[in-house]
Parts: structure tokens; C-alpha cells; sequence
């Protein structure tokens, strides 16, 4: 239920992106429509006065051909009654816009052919109250030289016709892809907040965690300091309490200090101050640092094959890396155990080995021994000469980020026949005035 809870401001969120999506693509359909439309109207505008203006000219052509083959007027009218052209409606007038052919026509008609007359041709669109029309006139002369008009009408249906179709190609369309814009931005959105999603999801798991790591100590330090004030007691009962209080303090503060360096780590606040050094020499330090811990559990640390190893990176946390494998390894290995580091150089990658001859780890396991706070199953932890010593399972998690860091490579196995190996493979070094912090 709080993975649920914890996810309803992301689906929300989802919900909002996608509508914004949705929205910011209607608003350029609408633009891009509305141009598209204006665009498309013009053209079939200019096409109707095109083909209008081709009627005139059939209109005048046919004329003068009838009137030269029958050598009279009357030809001319011959032609208007021959020339058939669909949904055009044709006349023929003299220049004062009287009609030859049909006997009659419109006022509008007669107005046009007078000022084509006049100009030598004109447009015009005229609403009869039913519907609107287009017309265009155009002045010719026969081939007796008489001057006439020629007039060709189209009702605008046609026009809107071609509009209606445009408009429902268009709306199909524009559904289609809205429809694949709303659920290409869902598909998106969720894409885009699933790393969010798991942030938060891992930042919840994280403070439970940690709250729980923190938790445990603190109650303890609680208990011992209560039963310590309960009653008076021996000078030595409250030097001993007072060690134990120091001990689990200790461990709290071990615990912060992970924690915050996990919470740097993260948020970068961590440089990494790179310089030459020498694997070798951080790893016979931390040996020698390791050997005083592993002689109290009765656990030998022994340094095998050794090479001078160069590495460019951070002194401190090579270091930490080093103590955390080794703190590692003695604490699961069991007393009469052996604890072994190796630094090699091989292709000019500095190598470090950690082997021990301790528990192991189990198979299915060995891909979560990274994550933070995990510890692995507690029996483990209850075998004979196994103490966890306040262990919080951060430290393969600190030691992976110093690892990635430096660009190196971690890695741990564990045998079939027990123990545990720890590989940590460094970039070549580069040249020592190339090196700079980051």
C-alpha cells in the first residue's frame, strides 16, 4: 500500500505531461489547419476562376469559329447553344450587357458584362439568396470585329464541397494522430518519471532502512544507560557500562559516517581528488592495519604476491576500499582462518585481490551483496567464531561507488569449496602531469 501511495503524485504527474502533450498538439493542429485551410482555399478559389475564365475563352472560341462557318451572326448564338460545359452556366452579351444568348439573364450578369466592357474583364461573387455564385466576363470580339461579352456563372456548392472534404480528411486524421500523440505521451511520460519513480522508491527504502539501522543502537545506548542509573553501583559496574555505551556509540557513528558518505556520494558532493599513487603501498598499510583485528579473532592476514602497481586516483578512498574488502573478509572468516591480498599489474592495470577462507557467500546471493544494507541471511552470522561487530551492510555498497569512482571494476566470488576472492581491477594510469582532480 506505500508503494501505492508513494506512486499516485507520479501518475498524476503522467497525467498532467500527457495532457499538456495532448493540448500543445491540438493547439498545432489547430494552427497548422487553420493555415492549411486558408492555403487550400485560395487555390481552389483561383482554380474555380481559372476554369471560369477557360469557359469564357471555349465560350469565345466556339463563337468566332460558328460565326466564320455560317458567315452570320446567328453563328455566334449557335454557339452558346452547342457549347456544353458542366455546372458552368454561359451568356452571351453585347457591350451595353444586353443578352444574345440566352434571350435573357440576371441584373448581375448584365451589371458584370458592362464593366467587363468597360476594364476588358471582371470577377465577381453574387448571393441570389439561395446560394452564392462566381462569375467572371470577359470582353471578345468575333471575327465580323463585333464586340461581345462573354460570361461564364459557377455556383460556390462546389467549393464548399471540396472544403467539407478537406475538413473531414483533415478531422480524420487529426483524430488519428491524437489519439497516437496521447498514448505516445503517456508511453513517454511514464518512461520519463519510471527513474524518478525508482528514486523515490529507493529513497523510501533508504531512510526505512537506515531509520532501522539507527534504531537498534540507539535503543541499545538507551537500555545500558537506564539500567546503569536504575541503582547505585560498584565503580567498576559503571566503568563497564560506560564501555559498553562507548562501544555502541561507536558503532552508531560508524553507521552515520557510512550514511553520509552514501548521501555525498549521491549527490556528487564527493570530489575525487586524483593524483598518482602506488596500489602496493596503500595495500601493505592496510595490511598491516587489518593484522591487529584478524590476531584478535585468531584469523592470519598475510600479504602474497606483491608488484608495483601505479593508480591515479583518490588516497583516501583507495584506502577506504582496501579496509572495507579486508574489514570484509576477516569478519566472515572463522578463527584458525587465512586472510590473503595480492596487488599484481597486468596489461598495466593495477590489480588487488582479496581472498579469505572464510564462509563464503551462497549463489544466489552473490548479485545482491552490493545493495545497501543488505547483510545476507542472519544464520550465517550465528556460526561458530562469525560476530557481524556492528556491521550495518554498507560497506560493499561504499566500496562499488569508490570503485566506479576511479572507473575500476569490483568483483566477488565464492568458490564452490568455500571462501571468498575480492577482485578489483583499475585503469592504466595515465601520465603523472595528466592527472587532475574531478
Amino acid at each position: 500500500m506505500a508503494t501505492d501511495r508513494s506512486s499516485q503524485p507520479l501518475n498524476v504527474l503522467r497525467l498532467r505531461l500527457t495532457a499538456w502533450y495532448a493540448i500543445t498538439f491540438i493547439v498545432i493542429l489547430l494552427l497548422l489547419g487553420v493555415g492549411l485551410f486558408v492555403v487550400v482555399r485560395r487555390q481552389i478559389t483561383q482554380q474555380l476562376r481559372n476554369s471560369l475564365h477557360g469557359a469564357t475563352i471555349q465560350l469565345a472560341r466556339a463563337a468566332r469559329v460558328r460565326e466564320t462557318e455560317s458567315r452570320t451572326a446567328r453563328g455566334a448564338v449557335d454557339a452558346v447553344e452547342e457549347l456544353r460545359i458542366p455546372d458552368r452556366a454561359l451568356y452571351l452579351l453585347d457591350s451595353a450587357g444586353a443578352p444574345i444568348k440566352p434571350d435573357s439573364a440576371p441584373q448581375w450578369v448584365r451589371d458584370a458584362a458592362r464593366d467587363a466592357s468597360r476594364s476588358g474583364e471582371t470577377d465577381a461573387e453574387i448571393s441570389t439568396g439561395e446560394e452564392i455564385l462566381h462569375l467572371h466576363a470577359e470582353r471578345v470580339r468575333l471575327a465580323s470585329g463585333r464586340p461581345v461579352v462573354a460570361v461564364a456563372v459557377a455556383s460556390r456548392v462546389e467549393l464548399e464541397d471540396q472544403y467539407a472534404d478537406l475538413i473531414a480528411a483533415f478531422a480524420g486524421a487529426a483524430t488519428i494522430a491524437l489519439v497516437l500523440v496521447a498514448g505516445g505521451g503517456w508511453l513517454l511520460a511514464r518512461r520519463s518519471t519510471e527513474p524518478a519513480e525508482r528514486t523515490i522508491e529507493y529513497m523510501r527504502r533508504f531512510m526505512a532502512d537506515a531509520a532501522h539501522e539507527l534504531r537498534t543502537p540507539l535503543a541499545v545506548l538507551r537500555s545500558r544507560a537506564e539500567v546503569a542509573l536504575q541503582q547505585e553501583r560498584a565503580p567498576d559496574a559503571y566503568v563497564a557500562a560506560l564501555r559498553a555505551i562507548d562501544a555502541d556509540s561507536q558503532r552508531l557513528a560508524g553507521i552515520v559516517d557510512d550514511l553520509l558518505t552514501l548521501a555525498r556520494a549521491d549527490a556528487g558532493e564527493r570530489p575525487v581528488e586524483r593524483r598518482r599513487l602506488y596500489l602496493d603501498d596503500i595495500a601493505l598499510d592496510a595490511a598491516s592495519g587489518a593484522q591487529a583485528i584478524a590476531a584478535a579473532k585468531g584469523v592470519t592476514v598475510s600479504v602474497e604476491e606483491f608488484e608495483e602497481a601505479p593508480v591515479d586516483g583518490d588516497e583516501a578512498l583507495v584506502r577506504q576500499l582496501v579496509m572495507i574488502l579486508l574489514d570484509n573478509a576477516v569478519k566472515f572468516t572463522q578463527p584458525g582462518g587465512r586472510v590473503t591480498i595480492e596487488v599484481l599489474s597486468r596489461e598495466a592495470r593495477a590489480t588487488l585481490v582479496v581472498r579469505d577462507t572464510g564462509i563464503g557467500i551462497p549463489a544466489d546471493q552473490i548479485g545482491r551483496i552490493f545493495e545497501r544494507f543488505y547483510r545476507g541471511d542472519p544464520a550465517r552470522t550465528r556460526l561458530p567464531g562469525i560476530a557481524m561487530r556492528g556491521g550495518a551492510g554498507l560497506g560493499l555498497s561504499i566500496a562499488r561507488w569508490i570503485a566506479d569512482a576511479h572507473d575500476a571494476t569490483i568483483a566477488i566470488e565464492s568458490p564452490p569449496n568455500g571462501g571468498t576472492v575480492a577482485t578489483v581491477i583499475f585503469p592504466p594510469a595515465r601520465d603523472a602531469n595528466d592527472v587532475s582532480p574531478q
